[in-house]
């Protein structure tokens, strides 16, 4: 069995239909998605729908990313917000124009469901964005946090890399955990990269909602496998921008 963590899926569903050919997953494999389901390509809909039913088959894992919050307020409230909409929200909200009231009422009750983060038995710890807390996530005092923050990336990108843990320099909160993954702050946006890792701290948005691949990462074997740059994908697309 293998522990897999997907990243930023942006309606990229072909992207992620490549990686789970490509990859060969089976329903003995856990599926660990870290968030932002929508809001970029076309296929909103069929994404989730594809989600869904996967769940039914396989072990998954969906964490709660901010585009799918904010899409959820949206199908909730059918209140147009206009910094969703320019970041990839047009798209999405296209998307859902021909969607019947059981598909958009699943589809709910399927947001509704993410969850903040995940920590495995191995103390890995899986999130959107990141927390801010000294003590871990079980301490922080906004959720909102763990999907919108990007403090987390960038306390590791700028660390020396030469520091050690038990240096007293050394960033309290990256001592909970033995490894995180997260996504949301894509690594590149106009070239195809790989998962990064800094400190302890392994980012696997790759840029699929603007003109990288599509990753997924073996959290025991640090194996990766990536789609076609998405947008590649997408050729009559604009996505992200």
């Amino acid at each position: 069995m293998r522990t897999l963590a997907i990243g930023d899926i942006h309606s990229g569903l072909k992207g992620l239909q490549q990686l789970l050919s490509m990859a060969e997953v089976s329903d003995q494999d856990q599926l660990i998605f870290l968030g932002d389901y929508v809001d970029g390509w076309s296929e909103a809909t069929e994404t989730v729908d594809f989600l869904i039913n996967l769940g039914k088959t396989h072990r998954c894992i969906f964490i709660r990313g901010n585009h799918d919050v904010l899409c959820l307020e949206w199908l909730q409230q059918r209140k147009d917000n206009p910094l969703w909409l320019k970041h990839g929200g047009e798209a999405t909200r296209s998307s859902y124009e021909n969607a019947d009231q059981k598909t958009i009422a699943e589809h709910i009750d399927f947001y509704e469901n993410l969850t903040n983060y995940h920590l495995d038995s191995d103390n890995r710890l899986f999130l959107h964005a990141g927390f801010t807390n000294l003590k871990g996530v079980d301490f922080e005092y906004f959720s909102q946090t763990f999907y919108w923050d990007r403090t987390l990336w960038e306390l590791v990108c700028s660390l020396d890399p030469n520091l050690k843990p038990d240096d007293v320099r050394y960033p309290k909160r990256l001592t909970n955990y033995k490894e995180i993954y997260i996504g949301h702050t894509p690594i590149s946006k106009t070239t195809a990269v790989e998962p990064k890792l800094a400190a302890n701290v392994w980012n696997v948005d790759t840029g699929a909602a603007f003109k990288g691949p599509l990753s997924m990462i073996d959290i025991d074997t640090k194996q990766v496998w990536q789609s076609d740059p998405v947008h590649e994908l997408y050729p009559n697309e604009q996505g992200r921008n």
